[in-house]
């Protein structure tokens, strides 16, 4: 199989996939309208070496990922909040178009800058609930379990995984979720359709698989199974030294974490395939089976940034893909 470089992520009535420096967000409408954006994207990271260097790259790819699906997100949520007004693809349009001036590009950047401080927010709500609470519970039972730092490094690493999946199970049983869920499920069925060499139409992409070796969703179950193994052979005495060592060690487990997903995408190895498989099983959480207007929705986004005949008569070779199927 194929890599075909691109990725994505589902969004609110909608998917974003992302090709190279473009991306694309395509929203089905409440008039049922398929409202298509295509833009460049605007890298956080100033210093385009840092985004190539292995084991390092991970860290502000996957800061830009945040970024970007944070923004497309948001993007999609706009055409939902108003209800007294149902915004028609014609009016989205007028609406892309009329962003041409000075100012509007000033206002631009200031969005992006809110954009950043809400991802930084996230981020740290994020490491407050599954780095800060295990810690701080195994913290406790330390008093119990005084001389076996093994089994508290354990704890704390199976804790924090039993967290996140419970969040992830959560969160799945809200319906608005599970419709975004539904618009993950199409987005990994469009790349893989293509992946696969076949015809990107509903029916293809129907009887295409849900799962995907480069979803974020394994990416984070990397980070957190690696974090189990890292902290089980780092130990340090002082408490506080010890939370700030998992602290710093987030960028350093996010940037394995990365490599191994990149490896995933290009590779059908046995073992490859292997060390893919929890990921691969902990999608059947965060995606659903979509209907075929969703499927329309998807290949919408993978045609405006993507030319999938192309790639079908492109002979394999090697790429540098971004872990996604998430961007």
């Amino acid at each position: 199989m194929k890599s075909s470089n691109i990725g994505g992520q589902a969004v609110m009535e909608g998917v974003m996939m992302r090709n190279g420096d473009s991306y694309a967000v395509a929203v089905r409408t409440q008039n049922q309208d398929i409202v298509v954006k295509t833009e460049q994207c605007r890298s956080v990271i100033k210093y385009k070496a840092l985004t190539r260097i292995p084991f390092i790259r991970g860290v502000f790819n996957f800061v830009d990922s945040l970024v970007l699906g944070m923004k497309t997100l948001t993007y999609s949520a706009g055409f939902f909040l108003e209800e007294e007004h149902q915004m028609t693809a014609e009016e989205a349009a007028d609406k892309e178009k009329a962003t041409v001036s000075a100012d509007d590009r000033q206002n631009d950047r200031g969005k992006d800058a809110v954009m950043i401080g809400t991802v930084c927010v996230a981020v740290l709500l994020a490491v407050g609930l599954f780095v800060g609470i295990p810690y701080g519970v195994s913290e406790l039972l330390r008093r119990f379990v005084t001389q076996n730092e093994f089994v508290l490094a354990l704890f704390e690493g199976l804790f924090r995984l039993l967290l996140f999946v419970g969040y992830v199970v959560l969160i799945a049983q809200m319906d608005d979720i599970q419709r975004v869920f539904m618009y993950h499920g199409a987005e990994h069925k469009c790349i893989n359709c293509i992946e696969n060499g076949l015809e990107l139409n509903v029916e293809n992409v129907r009887k295409s698989s849900k799962q995907h070796k480069r979803c974020g969703t394994s990416f984070l179950l990397f980070v957190m199974l690696i974090s189990i193994i890292a902290f089980l052979f780092i130990r340090v005495d002082n408490p506080w030294l010890r939370l700030a060592v998992r602290l710093l060690m987030i960028p350093v487990i996010a940037g394995i974490s990365y490599e191994i997903i990149k490896l995933a995408g290009r590779s059908d190895h046995f073992l490859v395939n292997l060390i893919s498989k929890p990921g691969m099983w902990l999608q059947n959480l965060t995606t659903r089976e979509p209907d075929d207007s969703m499927i329309e929705v998807g290949i919408a986004s993978v045609e405006a940034v993507f030319d999938w005949r192309a790639f079908e008569n492109r002979p394999e070779e090697g790429n540098t893909e971004r872990p996604g199927g998430e961007q």
